[in-house]
């Protein structure tokens, strides 16, 4: 027997418990430590503020579950692609919950790109792009002809944008494709929320001259993710994570964040949706923007890789909040029209 709120679930007739039909799923990945009353990590703002006020056992979780009663569900997964895709597979196999109509939202911190982005922005994907399956060869070893150390399963050399990976003998989990008409509405929409000052994380972006997006304001841009298990940094790894998302999207496409979690959660996502358990083309992913992925001028990349986040990371815990809270709101203040029609079509 399942324990929960009374509010929360309802007994049918034979003493069955009714699954409960969830608008959109919030998905987070990591807490420092409580959920509530302390220093927040990616779920603590949704928890506190949206607010999610119903807390759910999940034993194959990191996590309670967290619930309202406009049909909001939130996770949060556990860091790394192992821990999010166990947890996704976990949700979505729950009998508790009816997630085939729902809406999913993925709501991290991310580093970004300077020459694209700037601490607080958030970039909502069309693509997200697993970087761990690959070959890798150390920095010290790279064949002097090589721009850096990765090169696709079955190939011979490092691919660049417009080479064809699909021959030889490759996996089908790095690139998943995300609705791009879904990512442009919710871009639309969340750009209209006003964030918060950090003076700091503004001068801290300073030192990257010539690096248009570390010197713009931060904003909600459209932007490719690079999901990863191994926190890697560097001006060759940025390089190489450009690359890599347009090898595995197209040309058009832009890598703009580097996370730790999306391709499994995308894995879990696209697994469920053979069996209509999930609709995949509801994922929205945002990240925003904590750090960089490269060194400022001067300084080395060991010291960037270790060094704290400016203002602590909370530019870019309150930007994942205040731009996915303005898009889950809208979705239940649409609800009428949402539940059966993705909202850009």
């Amino acid at each position: 027997m399942f324990i929960s709120s009374p509010l929360i679930f309802t007994q049918a007739v034979g003493g069955s418990i009714e699954p409960i039909s969830i608008k959109v799923v919030v998905v987070t990945m990591f807490e420092h430590g409580a959920l509530t009353g302390d220093r927040p990590g990616e779920f603590q703002f949704w928890v506190e503020r949206f607010p999610l006020d119903q807390e759910v056992p999940f034993e194959m979780g990191q996590h309670p579950i967290r619930l309202n009663d406009q049909g909001v569900l939130g996770i949060c997964t556990g860091g790394g692609v192992t821990n999010a895709t166990a947890s996704i597979m976990a949700l979505g196999m729950d009998p508790r919950f009816d997630l085939s109509q729902a809406y999913w939202l993925v709501a991290g911190i991310a580093g970004g790109d300077p020459a694209d982005v700037t601490i607080g922005s958030g970039a909502w994907a069309r693509y997200v792009i697993d970087g761990d399956l690959g070959f890798e060869i150390d920095a010290r070893e790279i064949p002097e002809d090589w721009p850096y150390g990765f090169i696709p399963l079955g190939a011979t050399q490092p691919a660049q944008p417009g080479d064809d990976v699909s021959k030889g003998w490759t996996v089908d989990t790095v690139s998943f494709a995300l609705s791009e008409p879904l990512a442009k509405w919710a871009q639309s929409v969340s750009s209209t929320v006003e964030l918060p000052e950090y003076p700091a994380s503004r001068a801290f972006s300073k030192q990257f001259k010539g690096q248009i997006g570390a010197n713009s304001p931060p904003a909600a841009v459209l932007g490719e993710t690079l999901s990863a298990s191994t926190y890697w940094h560097g001006n060759y790894l940025t390089s190489w994570a450009n690359d890599w998302v347009q090898v595995y999207s197209n040309k058009e496409m832009n890598f703009m964040t580097s996370n730790m979690e999306d391709s499994g959660t995308l894995t879990a996502i696209f697994r469920l949706g053979r069996t209509g358990l999930v609709d995949p083309e509801r994922v929205m992913v945002l990240r925003t923007v904590s750090n960089y992925t490269q060194p400022p001028p001067g300084k080395s990349t060991a010291w960037s890789a270790t060094a704290d986040y400016p203002d602590d990371g909370l530019p870019a815990l309150e930007s994942a909040y205040v731009y996915g809270a303005k898009v889950v709101h809208t979705l239940i203040d649409g609800w009428s029209e949402y539940r059966d029609r993705l909202p850009a079509r």
